[in-house]
């Protein structure tokens, strides 16, 4: 895992090769209901930053969790400035693993 630039001003935080995603920690890393909003809110913005994404959690632990969904190949993030915007690797994910984060973000949650 390599800082990533594309072009001359984005620089992109480190993050798993898709070839080297493990279906075991990406569903490790969805299992965490805080994660699993996170990313849930993140298909729904498309790009945020960890203190703009509508969660019910501290902005420091929205950054820790973002790291965590980054290591694990689930989320990419760039630098822009001082902000740190994230997105999810959607497409990415469903080349690797085909219809696995549809899945997983569209399950209904468990009857109480």
């Amino acid at each position: 895992m390599d800082i990533a630039r594309a072009g001359s001003e984005e620089v992109w935080l480190p993050q798993p090769d898709l070839a080297q995603l493990d279906v075991g920690v990406v569903l490790q890393a969805l299992a965490e209901p805080a994660r699993l909003q996170i990313v849930r809110s993140l298909r729904t913005a498309g790009e945020s930053t960890c203190s703009a994404l509508d969660v019910p959690i501290k902005v420091s632990t929205v950054s820790h969790h973002m790291h965590i969904l980054r290591e694990s190949g689930i989320v990419s993030t760039r630098l822009a400035g001082t902000a740190r915007p994230s997105r999810l690797r959607e497409r990415e994910l469903g080349e690797r693993f085909p219809g696995l984060l549809s899945a997983v973000l569209d399950a209904a949650p468990p009857k109480r």
